[in-house]
């Protein structure tokens, strides 16, 4: 049997949104068309693709491996859909893009691949920084664009839209105890080896939950998330980070588990800034249609009206 255009897209919806009712929100079908398309995207696939429990369906590590196989088949059809569309090989000039670190890591390689494949003639200038100079910068007119947090830029000086909410989870070892519960309160972090996670992006939040958390001995500190995946991992400690960062199909994926919380803690929100009120060049325009079709492959919750 093979699989369809609709399975995928009902897939991903459930993956993204943790059940099949909050999924039925994006998806204009009854819940029996999208639980037999699981079950039959299952049965073809061979594999469990989730874990079904009272809150919800949680991806298992087959569903995490799929879940990133799914997004790249429906980006390259809209991709093709675009390139047809719009002829974008028309399109020249220079786009003067701003990030910080943790765009650079995790989001911005998907992104710029996209862009570059869709505009082949615009030749795009990268600036990596911290976020407080990344909106200087843009303040001044030295960047056309940039991608970041934007839960705390100057709203009265930059444009901001939303990509994608990213929700905090405990990271654990596989054998971790903690790993046997479905979701984990902070305060149960308590006992445990805190790793820390150095991102300014990152602070405020993570300051919230250290003291939620009842300020549990930190462990180790720093700026590497690998070092982070690999202490986790081997059981060092346990860490809290935006879900964005996990990568199951990684090096140490198998070792590793995630839960979500029991607290509701500010999502961090990549997003797409520019100078208010400034005429955008057509290579900004056109990147921010891109950013707009990533999101909305990536993320049910984000907005895309540009």
């Amino acid at each position: 049997m093979q699989i369809s255009l609709k399975q995928l897209v009902y897939f991903i919806a459930v993956a993204e949104s943790g059940s099949i009712s909050r999924a039925l929100t994006s998806l204009n079908v009854t819940q029996s068309v999208v639980t037999e398309a699981i079950k039959k995207l299952e049965d073809t696939l061979g594999a469990e693709l989730f874990t079904r429990h009272a809150r919800g369906m949680v991806l298992t590590h087959a569903g995490h491996q799929f879940l990133r196989h799914a997004h790249e088949v429906l980006a390259t059809l809209r991709n093709a859909e675009q390139a047809i569309r719009e002829r974008p090989d028309t399109v020249t000039g220079k786009l003067n893009l701003g990030v910080t670190s943790l765009v650079t890591a995790y989001y911005l390689p998907y992104l710029l691949d996209r862009f570059e494949r869709v505009f082949p003639g615009v030749e795009v200038s990268i600036v990596e920084d911290r976020r407080g100079y990344i909106e200087h910068l843009l303040i001044g007119g030295e960047l056309d664009v940039a991608v970041m947090d934007v839960s705390n830029v100057d709203k009265q000086a930059l444009e901001t839209r939303t990509l994608l909410r990213s929700p905090w989870r405990v990271w654990l070892a596989a054998n971790h105890p903690l790993a046997q519960k479905e979701a984990i309160r902070l305060e149960e972090l308590h006992p445990e080896r805190f790793l820390a996670l150095k991102n300014d992006e990152l602070e405020e939040v993570t300051q919230q939950i250290y003291r939620l958390s009842r300020f549990p001995k930190i462990a180790v500190r720093t700026d590497s998330i690998e070092a982070m995946r690999s202490l986790v991992a081997v059981g060092i400690g346990v860490a809290v980070l935006p879900n964005l960062m996990y990568r199951p199909w990684s090096l140490e994926g198998d070792r590793l588990e995630s839960r979500p919380l029991l607290e509701e803690l500010p999502r961090l929100e990549i997003g797409v800034v520019w100078r208010r009120g400034s005429a955008l060049s057509e290579t900004a325009r056109q990147f921010l249609v891109i950013v707009a079709e990533h999101a909305r492959i990536q993320d049910q919750d984000a907005l895309f009206r540009f």
